[in-house]
């Protein structure tokens, strides 16, 4: 590395966050960046560890002691070329990937892993700020044509990769813009939806035609896909919400987590609801049932929506603060983690069960609750009731939606019901039709299902031409 000590002399600082008064005013984004030469003081920390297990955590293999290295040079276009070489799209991994690549950091055995995410997203922003970042167009056309159903992270990354290699690839979305969950699931104050735009524009230059408001297996059936075009690949991602199968489940006031997060992101985009019923956390109480990412977003909106009180219900016991490294480290450990809308005012409530939904009017109005043990089996003189206007349910997605696209074609799903198909080759038990992201592997990250989206298009690219030079 190009200063072996720098770990040693320069503390972490990572990007900090707007003050909660400030920031649940709007739903901009409130990182607040570093400058160009506290990046490169940090990426001086990424030591000379002789094996980078940064690259066990990181999916998409980034070469991030390579880029670390670039950057502390002040090489930033080098680094950006770089980073692109195994990542189509860091802007939005270096907003809204939990960093796995952090946690099995080196430096992350003393809790001051390297800040491999900001320098990340500082090396992409460097690149469209200068004007590095081009469209890629291919020199050569093949001749073939490809339909890529779905415009998630997995679906654009398998759509740039195959057009940048001379494919006509057609990408379609059922919504009214593309990029799936990112978009319409994850709140601008996380990522703003600019740098959604900024990419369909490269890759609409680099040849990809956009479908969008067509829903295959409604609007345009699979088969007519199959039958058009010389490869499918299907990227739908994992829509089936986890459901909770209580009493006064159907009461008004109690939805899925993905009914609300969707409604705001278009009310921020200028897109017409339709005749959906709107769904508003103002002056509300607000309780959220699941701990995970998705219930954190529904807090933060509810928070800028003006909600009375958020309340956060996890069934899974209160994590330790500190793992041990030495039973963890370099893999993702079980420890607390607090987001930045959990930060914002929500109470959280750890081993707890929501017993009943109560209602008066056809309205929620609260829950009977119960504390639980470590088999999730009710305790005994724990119960408790919690008052509620607004139910969101955000417990997970068990798999993709089979209604429809799916059943047409009668393609095999495996045990958890998703798409069944190889991380060999993403073929499906249909000839010419493939499969990648959360429609194959189930619920996930973003980083996840880019790489997938990546190794996806090597096997249609393969399959299409008997090789491939896309990377694996």
């Amino acid at each position: 590395m190009g200063k072996p000590t720098g770990f040693l002399e320069v503390e972490r600082h990572d990007r900090s966050y707007a003050p909660v008064e400030e920031r649940i005013r709007n739903y901009h984004e409130f990182l607040q960046d570093l400058s160009a030469d506290e990046v490169r003081e940090q990426a001086s920390r990424c030591m000379d560890c002789g094996i980078p297990f940064c690259h066990k955590g990181c999916p998409v293999n980034n070469q991030i002691p390579d880029w670390n290295d670039l950057v502390y040079h002040d090489d930033w276009k080098d680094a950006c070329i770089n980073l692109h070489s195994t990542n189509n799209f860091p802007e939005f991994t270096g907003r809204i990937c939990p960093a796995p690549c952090e946690e099995s950091c080196t430096l992350n055995i003393e809790d001051i892993p390297v800040t491999i995410r900001t320098i990340e997203c500082a090396i992409v922003d460097r690149g469209f700020a200068e004007g590095w970042i081009r469209p890629q167009i291919a020199k050569h056309k093949t001749g073939k044509k490809v339909a890529i159903v779905g415009s998630g992270p997995a679906g654009l990354a398998a759509s740039q990769q195959l057009a940048r290699v001379g494919h006509e690839v057609h990408l379609y979305e059922k919504n009214h813009k593309a990029g799936g969950l990112m978009r319409y699931g994850i709140p601008d104050f996380k990522m703003e939806k600019q740098h959604i735009d900024r990419r369909l524009d490269q890759m609409q230059a680099e040849g990809v035609v956009l479908h969008c408001d067509t829903h295959i297996g409604r609007d345009v059936k699979l088969a007519e896909l199959r039958e058009d075009f010389d490869a499918v690949l299907l990227t739908g991602g994992s829509e089936q919400p986890r459901d909770l199968p209580v009493e006064g489940r159907e009461l008004d006031g109690v939805h899925f987590a993905m009914e609300f997060l969707t409604q705001q992101n278009r009310r921020n985009g200028d897109e017409p609801l339709g005749s959906v019923e709107p769904i508003l956390a103002t002056d509300k109480d607000v309780v959220v049932i699941g701990g995970g990412d998705t219930g954190s977003d529904c807090i933060g909106t509810s928070i800028r929506q003006g909600a009375r009180s958020v309340t956060q219900l996890e069934i899974m016991p209160k994590p330790p603060e500190h793992p041990d490294k030495g039973l963890t480290w370099p893999d993702w450990p079980n420890r607390l983690r607090t987001s930045s809308s959990q930060q914002e005012g929500a109470k959280r409530e750890f081993s707890v069960m929501t017993q009943k939904i109560n209602g008066e009017n056809g309205h929620v109005t609260s829950l009977s609750c119960v504390r639980v043990n470590e088999k999730f089996q009710p305790v005994d003189g724990t119960e408790f009731e919690l008052k509620a206007d607004l139910v969101l349910l955000a417990m997970g997605f068990v798999h993709p939606v089979h209604e429809g696209m799916l059943s047409e074609l009668d393609l095999s799903r495996d045990e958890r019901g998703n798409v069944s198909a190889s991380e060999r080759d993403y073929a499906t038990s249909v000839e010419g039709i493939f499969a990648a992201g959360d429609m194959r592997r189930g619920q996930s990250l973003v980083v996840w299902a880019i790489r997938e989206g990546r190794q996806a298009a090597r096997a249609v690219d393969e399959y299409l031409m008997g090789e491939s030079l896309l990377p694996r």
